[in-house]
């Protein structure tokens, strides 16, 4: 039940075809970088990729969004979880992170700038028990951009839930790490077919001007 050791594959350089013409709109999107905690993290190989330049173009993205207004969204587990509140997740992971910085923290290089909103991630999508949905609205933001970890989980399952609220998603595919890249490009290809439009992170920087 434990998370897997990640072997070390290549971040997909190409994107599969957009079945929308959706392009990310500096008015109209916000940036969600999800789970990217300690926890998470070390099941990757320190400095190798996917998970070192993933972090690098997440980084990138996290810039250029503050600098354009765009608002930036994190999501964060909670260590030694209430077991009747883990719910199901408990059958599949096991009983989750520990209340201690070496599991809680964000990656130092994506910590949280003042402005940033930091959300208590409780399920997969970013969405469930969680204000992000009303957040959005307030800002005037139909729009999410999708970085972080793992791509076929939580990032899916946020992208997918994203579009049932009518909320445009796009998949940064360059700026998200998984369990493989067979895993990964499975993501990528399930929001293009079904939900969003994937996108490289330097489509997007341009995107965002």
């Amino acid at each position: 039940m434990a998370l897997p050791r990640i072997p070390a594959y290549a971040l997909p350089e190409t994107v599969p075809q957009a079945r929308v013409d959706w392009r990310p709109d500096p008015g109209r999107a916000a940036l969600l970088i999800h789970d990217m905690q300690r926890y998470f993290c070390r099941a990757f190989t320190a400095g190798d990729s996917p998970l070192a330049p993933a972090v690098a173009n997440i980084a990138r993205l996290a810039g250029a969004a503050r600098a354009a207004g765009v608002p930036v969204f994190y999501t964060a587990q909670r260590g030694n979880q209430f077991r009747p509140d883990r719910g199901l997740q408990a059958d599949f992971w096991g009983p989750g992170m520990e209340a201690t910085l070496d599991h809680e923290e964000i990656l130092p290089e994506l910590a949280p700038q003042p402005g940033d909103h930091l959300l208590v991630k409780h399920r997969y999508s970013a969405f469930q028990r969680s204000n992000l949905a009303h957040l959005m609205r307030a800002r005037g933001r139909d729009q999410l951009i999708v970085t972080g970890i793992y791509a076929h989980i939580g990032c899916l399952a946020t992208a997918s839930e994203a579009f049932q609220r009518d909320i445009q998603p796009f998949a940064a595919a360059d700026a998200q790490a998984d369990f493989s890249r067979a895993r990964h490009d499975t993501a990528m290809e399930m929001v293009a077919a079904t939900c969003g439009v994937v996108m490289t992170t330097e489509t997007i920087l341009k995107a965002l001007g």
